[in-house]
């Protein structure tokens, strides 16, 4: 019988385990999003809205470095859910050990890319210069702690794939706490400017990082790691990389378009900046709903596949769908109620609202469309469809730089075409993954089952377990 700590996915109803699962996630995600919407209404509060719109312009960017490490953490996270739900523990604490070598590489690389690169990426976005000071000191602290980053992304993974969502949990909503504290310590107290709520983030990741490895190590038998599981294991790398790799093309294939998209935002000026800012916190708070229950489609997935029971996966992910859709009616209405009151909380600049509101309007339309992108990717990463990500990665390039160059040459649509332009990007990419769900070769990529890359083997195990 296994420990309390972990969480076997692959017994009892399917939604019921999703819910439990998605919950603490969902608390941990709205605390992270509001100390990160704390960072901005700080920021835009007590510096300016020059200040937001800089802080802003670089989150995309922070992104497309944070995406091998985000990429290699969730690779490792679907083949621990995989191995967990086949049975082969000693199999998944080799890959637990093997973790924080690829993790810590990966960091301490892309952090140096971050600070090296910053100031000619910032040029080439066409970043205001009443802009890029703030954006260039923000960009390089963040970045610098990629593998801060990195660290609490692959203890999170790891947790998780073994059905714990609640460890990380608790370090973060500690972690968002101490946030807001050094914001306010940072920012207005000594008159940091950026800079501080840059260090507020940085140390608050650190902390939850921290946190999350000491208490996992404490309490989870499968953090307990023996000398034979620290061996450096070159398979479990090759499939790590496997795994990984596409999946960190794809999160830098969405960031490499969202830059895209904010290059055409700054060619509007520093009051869409900190509009579309504004309206980017909101958006990425109403997101977390769907991002935890798409992690945790992607736990039950991987466990469920690695157990070989893909009717199970297709029914937790089509009740997933009703879930989606519920929130997303609520949402709309929220959005267009009390769309003005919402982007208030971050500025007092009435045309910034005004933009900003008819901006939430606008793209939560769409927001069923958004649901069914992290539900169906979550699905789809979770049984180890690698191939797939890079196709979704390809997609929201092709949507959000094809839409926006269309409806840029439409004088009437003008600056709206940036809100129009994410929201249709959702629909096309929600969309692709719904047809790839519906085709059923997602059956035959489990790790577990298909390492060997025989399709005609993955075909009889999928039968044999049907």
């Amino acid at each position: 019988m296994r420990d309390r700590s972990v969480c076997d996915m692959t017994e009892g109803n399917e939604l019921g385990l999703l819910v439990r699962f998605t919950l603490p996630m969902l608390v941990g995600n709205i605390f992270q999003q509001l100390y990160n919407m704390a960072d901005s209404v700080i920021v835009g509060r007590f510096v300016g809205a020059n200040a937001l719109g800089a802080v802003g312009s670089v989150g995309s960017i922070n992104f497309l470095f944070f995406s091998l490490c985000m990429g290699l953490g969730a690779g490792i996270g679907i083949l621990i859910s995989q191995y967990f739900g086949a049975g082969k523990d000693e199999y998944v604490k080799k890959i637990i050990a093997n973790a924080i070598y690829i993790t810590a590489g990966a960091g301490l690389l892309m952090g140096i890319c971050g600070v090296a690169f910053a100031k000619p990426v910032l040029s080439a976005m066409q970043t205001p210069e009443a802009n890029i000071a703030d954006a260039l000191t923000y960009m390089r602290i963040v970045c610098g702690a990629t593998v801060v980053v990195a660290g609490y992304n692959t203890v999170s993974a790891v947790l998780r794939a073994l059905g714990d969502s609640r460890t990380p949990l608790i370090f973060l909503v500690i972690s968002c706490v101490v946030n807001v504290v050094l914001d306010f310590l940072f920012v207005p107290g000594l008159d940091m400017g950026v800079a501080g709520a840059a260090w507020a983030t940085v140390i608050s990741q650190l902390i939850a990082m921290a946190g999350s490895v000491w208490y996992g190590v404490r309490k989870n038998p499968y953090l307990k790691l023996q000398r034979s599981h620290r061996r450096f294991e070159r398979e479990i790398f090759s499939k790590s990389v496997r795994l990984g790799i596409p999946l960190a093309a794809q999160n830098a294939l969405i960031a490499l378009s969202c830059v895209a998209l904010q290059s055409v935002v700054n060619q509007f000026g520093a009051v869409a900046m900190a509009a579309y800012t504004a309206t980017g916190r909101v958006e990425q708070l109403v997101q977390q709903p769907f991002g935890s229950l798409g992690t945790a489609v992607s736990t039950f997935a991987g466990q469920n596949a690695g157990a070989g029971k893909y009717d199970r996966v297709s029914r937790g992910c089509r009740k997933s769908v009703l879930l989606v859709v519920c929130f997303s009616v609520v949402m709309i209405a929220v959005m267009f109620l009390l769309g003005e009151q919402i982007i208030g909380l971050f500025v007092s600049d009435a045309e910034v609202i005004a933009i900003g509101a008819r901006g939430l309007q606008i793209t939560s339309i769409m927001y069923v469309a958004l649901g069914l992108i992290y539900v169906m990717r979550g699905m789809l990463n979770g049984v180890g469809d690698a191939a797939f990500a890079m196709i979704n990665g390809v997609t929201e390039v092709i949507g959000r730089i094809g839409f926006a160059w269309v409806l840029m040459m439409i004088p009437s649509i003008g600056m709206w075409g940036i809100w129009y332009t994410n929201g249709l990007t959702w629909a096309l990419t929600g969309l692709a993954n719904v047809y790839r769900f519906l085709q059923g070769r997602w059956k035959l990529k489990c790790v577990v089952e298909c390492g060997e890359k025989d399709e005609d083997r993955c075909r009889e195990a999928v039968e044999r377990n049907a």
